[in-house]
């Protein structure tokens, strides 16, 4: 979601006017007026009366919250207070002149930005503009009045508002307004009757008015039939590509083609070919390129930037790739003849192969100078003094070598030593200092190896077309050596920033850790840019906390650039140095959003030198995979949360269901045995009172292992089961197992397989009876009561195995490992009484001595449960005996 469709939610309402006086500021007062009426808190945030009195009049009566004043160049200057507006929070506020640029120091460069921050904090906007002041339009108001508006609004701002309302008066009354003062004061009027406010000026604006009006009702009408399912002959998809270049007229063709975009409601596509031939431009130009792409995304265009060799074909191949139907390039401003000499040729090419699409050639004519609304740098190679003297002493030492031996050599073997140098200054130092070393090798060879010697006169008149000849190859392979050169450096630019990315996504690929990632980001960063940077990463608060520096950063990040910070992290917007939102500070703050959502925010110092258009896009990248990352790690821990909570609560469940029936149970023949005592004493006989005493007694032994179990699942979770190992005799083992389950095996045939020569197992011997306890009760209820029970010992390399077989009806084989969950229990036929624990109990018990235990289907029915505790080297005979002795007597007690 763009930070537009969270804003369409507020209403912003436009007053549009063909010029200023045509009373667009009198009619938002007067709607304020009405809406005060009806009870809505409206306030004015900035108006200007330029001191007219119907102005001020409507002005009255309207609470107005008062300016800010900002120092500016030893002046106090006078701005809308963004901050008191935010803070008031009312329901409507009221911005006059939306295209105003604010004095240095504000929070924003612009006022359409402060608008959007109202509407960002929930607050309906009123404002008002003027049709001039709308970017798309800037270049044809500058051909319709002679005069380049420099405070201009993207398209998208008035596009995207709620309500677009047209204020319109006849030329010949705006006219007589302004005769009458009632615009600007008298000399200001007569000048601008004179320029801007002609007739013929003031008719043809009133039509763009009326046109951008018109088209803004047309979009509304279709929106409101689609979205009503109204049948209509709905247009086709289109798709606009123009192409942006170092063209001084290429701002124009972008604000033509968003015209033209509009006009068929259809996408829009900058595209800037990058040609290694043209690649060291200069800094006017880099900043002419940055500046229309900026153009060009503010205007709601798609951008992008490819490079390749061949512009017509790269041309063509984007816009094939992208489906585009209209095509808007310039025209060129060169001959045909010098086009061709060139080979640059381009529209015509791109006529002749654009088979389908519509080629709009759009007449530009030399760019207006203008300032650009944010002041930059752009990096620059100085050139060097030493190259070229470096491929001069290359001409001297070639020049004495031919010299000294020039009674071996023939002047033309002396001409092909001269393109030595030629080539190894254009090799290592530019097309320069090549076609420099050209030159001199031409003058010299001719200076001293062409008769007559020791003058520039030439004899043979071979040399007279040799002589341009071989300036012209020196020159063609210090072009072509220069190209290959750039090709190179941009191959090692591509391949460095690639690795650069390739390497920060390996890094963070597997990683669950935000702290690691940030840390991994930082190192990135520095690394390759050699900038001090920060990061910031909210708390769970929502506060911004510095998680990660690099540099020198930490100690310049005070109040006023954590202030920018947290603003770049709650609009989710670029601030801080070099942009259009609180420039002041030294750091750009680089929000790390995904999906809409802003997960962090990268600061990077720029001082000095502002980064190049590689960086950038290099930062917001790795701002995008850092993003990416941490976002995957929140989700990661609010899923682990999530699937907290629903195990939780399922075991809860499981838990409350369990416990409420295996206490309800034996609770209830506790109550009715002894409510049977007492209510009919002297009625039973000894043995029904016996009957009902034992009733009782199994009811409280099995509320007891209920309880046993649930503190044993416990002590299991927690950590907190401590094992006394000692050395146990399994069969001894087994052997008071039976007897503490004595009434449930009573009736059933047992069969018991004990090798002699089985080793003993150092284990805690109570928690084994238990296991085994568990599993016989597990077997006498999943069983018939007549059915047999196998109980097997045996002995491997390193452990000793304990089964329990019972004949029952199996356990379905997917559901094998599963039984030893908590609270899980297999459907069974019959009502089987239990909670669920005893297998799970089994399993820590044997886990936490090292063991494993597993089921199995026995061949001929039923079920085989066994588990291995592991043995070590056995202890002396008469310790073992002292042992034997020990548990002797304890039975015998």
């Amino acid at each position: 979601m763009t930070k537009r469709d969270v804003l369409t939610f507020f209403l912003l309402t436009v007053f549009l006017g063909a010029a200023a006086g045509v009373g667009k500021t009198y009619t938002m007062l007067e709607s304020a007026h009405e809406m005060l009426v009806t009870g809505m808190d409206v306030i004015i945030g900035w108006v200007e009366t330029h001191n007219h009195p119907e102005t001020e009049k409507m002005v009255e009566g309207l609470p107005r919250l008062p300016a800010k004043e900002i120092e500016y160049c030893n002046k106090v200057v006078r701005e809308m207070d963004v901050d008191g507006i935010l803070e008031r929070k009312p329901k409507v506020v009221l911005v006059d002149e939306l295209d105003h640029i604010n004095v240095v120091g504000s929070r924003h460069v612009r006022r359409f930005q402060d608008v959007e921050e109202i509407l960002n904090a929930g607050i309906d906007v009123y404002t008002t503009l003027n049709i001039q002041h709308i970017e798309s339009l800037n270049d044809i108001v500058a051909q319709i009045t002679g005069v380049t508006v420099r405070e201009t609004v993207p398209d998208s701002i008035v596009e995207q508002a709620d309500q677009v309302q047209l204020i319109d008066i006849p030329p010949n009354e705006l006219i007589k307004r302004l005769k009458e003062g009632k615009v600007y004061i008298p000399n200001q009027a007569e000048l601008a009757l004179n320029k801007f406010f002609r007739p013929g000026n003031i008719n043809a604006l009133r039509e763009l008015a009326l046109r951008f009006t018109a088209n803004r009702v047309d979009k509304d009408l279709h929106e409101y039939m689609q979205a009503h399912d109204i049948t209509g002959p709905w247009p086709a998809g289109e798709r606009v590509m123009v192409c942006v270049s170092t063209s001084p007229f290429s701002a124009q063709l972008i604000r033509a083609a968003r015209r033209l975009a509009r006009g068929l409601q259809a996408e829009l596509l900058a595209v800037h070919i990058e040609i290694p031939l043209r690649l060291g431009l200069s800094e006017k130009e880099r900043d002419r390129i940055f500046r229309n792409m900026r153009l060009a995304e503010e205007l709601g265009a798609k951008t992008l930037s490819v490079t390749g060799n061949d512009l017509t074909e790269e041309i063509l191949s984007v816009a094939r790739e992208h489906n585009v139907t209209h095509l808007v390039v310039g025209k060129p401003i060169q001959g045909r003849v010098q086009e061709w000499l060139s080979g640059k040729a381009v529209v015509d090419k791109l006529i002749r192969h654009s088979g389908g699409m519509n080629i709009h050639v759009i007449q530009g004519t030399t760019e207006v100078k203008d300032e650009p609304k944010v002041k930059t740098r752009v990096a620059t190679v100085p050139m060097s003094w030493r190259n070229y003297m470096a491929g001069l002493l290359m001409v001297a030492l070639v020049t004495a070598g031919n010299w000294w031996w020039r009674e071996y050599v023939d002047p033309v073997h002396v001409m092909i030593l001269y393109l030595l140098p030629v080539l190894l200054s254009a090799v290592w130092w530019g097309k320069g200092p090549s076609y420099v070393t050209a030159v001199c090798s031409v003058v010299l060879f001719d200076f001293l190896f062409i008769l007559p010697i020791f003058s520039l006169s030439v004899a043979d008149l071979r040399y007279v077309w040799s002589l341009p000849l071989f300036l012209l190859v020196a020159f063609i392979i210090g072009e072509q050596t220069e190209k290959l050169r750039v090709e190179v450096m941009l191959a090692k630019q591509r391949e460095k920033s690639t690795r650069a990315l390739y390497a920060f996504s390996r890094d963070i690929a597997a990683v669950a850790d935000a702290s690691i990632i940030v840390r991994n980001l930082v190192d990135q960063v520095w690394q390759i840019l050699e900038r001090p940077v920060v990061v910031f990463l909210p708390e769970k608060n929502g506060k911004l906390v510095l998680v990660g520096e690099a540099g020198t950063a930490k100690a310049t990040i005070d109040a006023s650039e954590m202030t920018v910070a947290i603003w770049a992290y709650e609009h989710g917007e670029i601030a801080g140095s070099y942009t259009e939102t609180l420039p002041g500070a030294t750091y750009m703050y680089v929000p790390l959003t995904t999906s809409g959502n802003a997960m962090g925010i990268l600061g990077i110092h720029i001082q000095g030198e502002m980064l190049t258009p590689v960086q950038r896009r290099l930062i917001e990248a790795w701002a995008g995979l850092a993003a990416i990352a941490v976002e995957r790690v929140n989700l990661a821990e609010q899923a682990g949360q999530a699937s907290l909570l629903v195990a939780s609560d399922k075991l809860r469940t499981a838990l409350f269901n369990s416990i409420s029936h295996e206490l309800r149970t034996p609770l209830a023949s506790i109550i009715g045995a002894i409510s049977s005592l007492l209510d009919t004493e002297g009625v039973y006989s000894g043995a029904d009172k016996k009957e009902l005493l034992e009733t009782v007694q199994e009811g409280a032994a099995r509320m007891d292992r209920l309880v046993a179990n649930l503190l044993d699942t416990a002590r299991l979770e927690s950590g907190m089961m401590q094992l006394k190992k000692d050395w146990c005799d399994v069969e001894d083992v087994i052997g008071i197992a039976l007897r503490r389950v004595a009434k449930c095996i009573e009736g059933r045939p047992l069969l018991i397989n004990i090798p002699e020569d089985l080793p003993l197992v150092r284990a805690d011997c109570v928690l084994l009876e238990q296991v085994l306890i568990n599993l016989l009760d597990n077997a006498c209820k999943y069983s018939a009561n007549d059915s047999k029970i196998d109980i097997t010992a045996s002995q491997d390399e390193t452990v000793v195995k304990i089964s329990v077989a019972d004949r029952g009806a199996g356990i379905p084989s997917e559901y094998l490992v599963q039984v030893f969950d908590k609270f899980y229990r297999v459907e069974q036929p019959k009502s089987v009484s239990g909670t669920g624990l005893g297998l799970s109990i089994c399993k820590g018990i044997i886990e936490s001595h090292g063991g494993y235990i597993h089921a199995e289907n026995r061949s001929g029915g039923g079920t085989i449960m066994t588990f291995a505790i592991p043995f070590s080297e056995q202890p002396e005979i008469e310790a073992a005996n002292q042992i034997f002795a020990k548990d002797f007597r304890e039975s015998l007690r």
